[in-house]
């Protein structure tokens, strides 16, 4: 009989909160994290609004001295995994720390640091460069600072596939528990690339929205009106278990991974596979990995930033695997777009979903596109029982993750 794996502990930093629980409030309540931007000077950007993580203080979180040594982004990881581990009740002993794993990743890892590191050897030389840029900036090392802060001295990896980095992460750490290799993971993503670079790479791409005028009706996913995502920041992690262990530990249990999918589209630099072909394979290996019919799934949160070329890929392959009659939602209108954070964060709100019988609406989603034929959840929140939800995941490069998740196990 395979293992069964169940999340026992949630952490979540985003623009809308510093708990699931504000996360999930601000979802139901259609309360958006965009605004303009304040890290930075954007005067000459054609974009000009994010969803920023406002009032962070990583010392009012870790050691002071550690958080000097952290990129914003492992600061905002490593405040989730130990809120996560904290949450879970588990305690990591001499007796089990070989047995606990660490698997924190993001898309694009410490963009900030390498910015003001490369500013200093330009203005003063490489004297002037910090002895702790590589280690800042390494995209591995959340996972290795999460695992010096915990002592949890079991696998360690990272895994980097864009916007499907913590979906792949979560789905890894899940097979890994089953594989027998450890009995628990901190697993989940965090990104922060809100930075002068960031901004505009992304906007020669032309791929983020321009609405700057209305920024919390920026994000449109599935909107005939939609013109590009906008970036997120934050971290998001969740303690999993396998259910033989949370139970003899007496564990609360927040849900089960059920199933996880993965595939490529092996297409093109940044536009996925026309008619959604690669997110559709993932999307049944995630089904079928579950063992759950696609008419079980109650809910799906889309990967849907509201790109044009990505909505309208991605509506073909939900229909193809699901039909039209699962109701679909986004939440990225709320929290943005947190790229290697995505995956994680959007996997919690589907566990509250299953939990609390509710489905969030897609905000600002006026004029469903005339060739999306989806039961997409707008204008409020959905009642209605969700024993099994699914989210998506899909990055550049043709990454396509997706995880099937349901209730605590009886």
């Amino acid at each position: 009989m395979r293992t069964r794996v169940v999340m026992t502990g949630v952490g979540v930093i985003t623009p809308v909160g510093t708990s699931l629980d504000q996360l999930w409030q601000a979802c139901l309540r259609g309360q958006s994290g965009v605004g303009p931007v304040t890290l930075f000077d954007v005067s000459d950007y054609p974009t000009r609004i994010a969803a920023e993580v406002r009032g962070f203080d990583p010392a009012a979180h870790l050691d002071p001295k550690l958080a000097k040594r952290l990129d914003r982004f492992a600061q905002l990881g490593a405040t989730a995994a130990l809120q996560a581990l904290a949450d879970s009740g588990l305690e990591i002993t001499e007796a089990n720390h070989h047995r606990v794993g660490v698997l924190l990743s993001s898309g694009i890892g410490g963009m900030g640091t390498w910015e003001e590191q490369h500013k200093r050897l330009l203005n003063g030389g490489p004297g002037r460069v910090s002895p702790f840029l590589v280690p800042m900036m390494i995209i591995n090392i959340l996972s290795g600072v999460v695992s010096m802060l915990t002592d949890a001295r079991g696998p360690n990896l990272t895994v980097v596939t864009a916007c499907a980095t913590s979906t792949h992460g979560l789905g890894l750490a899940t097979d890994l528990i089953r594989l027998g290799r450890a009995d628990a993971f901190i697993a989940g993503g965090a990104e922060a690339t809100v930075s002068p670079t960031g901004f505009a790479g992304f906007c020669s791409a032309r791929a983020m929205s321009r609405h700057n005028e209305e920024p919390l009706r920026a994000c449109r996913p599935f909107d005939r009106d939609r013109d590009g995502f906008v970036m997120g920041e934050g971290g998001a992690a969740i303690i999993l278990e396998s259910l033989e262990h949370a139970r003899a530990r007496g564990a609360k249990i927040y849900g089960e991974i059920l199933g996880y999918g993965m595939s490529s589209d092996a297409y093109h630099f940044t536009t996925p596979r026309p008619n959604g072909g690669g997110a559709a394979e993932a999307m049944e290996a995630a089904l079928q990995d579950a063992g759950v019919s696609p008419r079980q799934v109650g809910y799906l949160n889309a990967h849907a930033p509201g790109t044009i070329e990505g909505d309208a890929t991605e509506a073909p392959a939900i229909q193809r695997v699901l039909g039209a009659e699962t109701p679909v939602s986004s939440t990225k209108p709320i929290h943005g777009h947190l790229l290697g954070a995505a995956g994680a964060t959007e996997a919690l709100i589907c566990v509250k979903a299953i939990r609390e019988g509710l489905i969030p609406h897609t905000l600002n989603l006026d004029n469903p596109d005339e060739g999306i034929e989806l039961n997409l959840v707008r204008g409020e929140p959905l009642r209605a029982p969700v024993e099994v939800a699914m989210s998506n995941s899909f990055g550049f490069g043709g990454h396509n993750a997706v995880l099937v998740v349901g209730p605590p196990p009886e």
